[in-house]
């Protein structure tokens, strides 16, 4: 294998490993959120709010994968 296959080989690796975690967690996150709006609607601004938030730092995980798949692809070593 060339140099060029394993790093293609893992960038798609390292996007599809970086990507499982943010996806369950993704989900987890919003599901919750949609019980705790369901039990106590007078707080869906401020579960929301929470919710955006998190999203943000759990969807941080798969940019930062994907910018080291971007890295192995297109950086030469």
């Amino acid at each position: 294998m060339d140099e060029k296959a394993a790093a293609v080989l893992g960038a798609g690796l390292a996007i599809g490993a970086g990507a499982i975690g943010p996806g369950l967690g993704i989900g987890f996150l919003v599901g919750k959120s949609v019980e705790g709006i369901a039990r106590q609607p007078e707080a869906s601004g401020d579960i929301r709010t929470t919710m955006f938030i998190g999203i943000g730092v759990t969807e941080a995980v798969a940019l930062y994968a994907l910018v080291v798949s971007f890295l192995l692809v297109f950086v030469k070593g």
